[in-house]
């Protein structure tokens, strides 16, 4: 009896294991609901494809190489732009023939141009000025993020601030051209910076806007890793430092502001109505905002002279190694 009853275990198991080997050799039968739909034609899937937003704004390889139609194609419809084109420095990009063509002439910044030059839609090619600043700062950074120039742009404070390339920068209408400016430094800086602009103004003043130096020999304005963009790297003051180096030290007696605070702590660095860019009008009002008349003497007997300072105009009459001193722990004149 416990034999038969195992022996007609045995079989329907092996029934089974027939049953489903059988059936997962059959083909697959298509769902009910994709019966009856007819794949999209190649037409239809560009027509799609150009509805409801641009091509990728930053992906360079996003597109099949039969996409790209070549820089001849678009100067048959913007002769004007390509002529620009053909006379900036990106016009190497036409001639480069080693990275593909996503990475040649106008579609190397515009993307693949053959769903437009079939359509004539300008949805259906990439205008950075219809991007984010974002993503058409990284349309630019898929070429130029190399280098420490550029490689901090993203996180600087003119994108923190929606400036991005093409507001400084411009392919096709620049008018400088070595760097495609919009426009010449200061000018070009004072567009927003209008409280700079008033500094460079005043008496005294850095010569900027008589082309003597630039912005961008102190700022980096692709960001940088410094506080206000600076292009110091060791310390904020090594950017004064790199023109005035008689002042950088190191000195075997420093002035302590100059060291730890930094030339900030006394002067303006783009302008002032005071002569040497200082804060105060007078030397020895600027001198008495750390140097007050409380003196804690540690020899009571030598004399104190510093209650003469109220009859000087200046405290560098007799401090004249203001900014430090080899020779002089008092900063006197050697």
């Amino acid at each position: 009896m416990v034999k038969a009853r195992l022996r007609g275990s045995f079989c329907a198991a092996l029934l089974l294991l027939v049953l489903v080997s059988f059936r997962t050799a059959l083909p697959q039968q298509s769902s009910p609901s994709s019966q009856g739909k007819a794949k999209p034609t190649e037409a239809q899937g560009k027509k799609q494809k150009g509805q409801g937003s641009q091509p990728n704004a930053y992906d360079t390889n996003a597109a099949d190489p039969s996409q790209y139609v070549g820089s001849d194609t678009c100067k048959s419809c913007h002769e004007e732009m390509f002529n620009s084109f053909e006379k900036g420095p990106h016009w190497k990009t036409e001639t480069d023939k080693h990275h593909g063509p996503q990475w040649q002439g106008c579609e190397a910044c515009h993307g693949p141009g053959r769903a437009h030059s079939e359509s004539t839609n300008a949805s259906d090619i990439i205008n950075l000025k219809n991007l984010s600043r974002e993503e058409s700062s990284k349309r630019c950074l898929s070429c130029h993020e190399f280098g420490e120039e550029h490689s901090n742009f993203l996180r600087s404070q003119h994108l923190k601030n929606n400036v991005g390339c093409i507001d400084c920068h411009s392919v096709h209408t620049a008018k400088v051209e070595h760097q495609l400016l919009k426009n010449a430094q200061p000018t070009l800086c004072f567009t927003c910076h209008q409280e700079m602009k008033a500094d460079f103004s005043k008496p005294f003043h850095h010569k900027v806007n008589e082309g003597l130096i630039a912005c961008s020999n102190c700022h980096n304005p692709h960001g940088g890793f410094n506080t206000h963009q600076l292009r110091a790297t060791a310390a904020q003051d090594q950017v004064c430092f790199t023109c005035h180096t008689d002042k950088a030290g190191p000195f075997a007696f420093e002035h302590a502001p100059v060291r730890t605070e930094g030339c900030v702590s006394c002067h303006t660095p783009h302008g002032s109505s005071n002569p040497r860019l200082l804060k105060r009008s007078q030397v020895n009002l600027l001198c008495l905002e750390c140097h007050t008349f409380t003196v804690d003497s540690a020899a009571p007997a030598i004399p104190s002279f510093h209650n003469q300072a109220q009859k000087y105009q200046s405290c560098t009459l007799c401090h004249v190694a203001i900014h430090g001193s080899n020779s002089d722990r008092f900063l006197f004149k050697p």
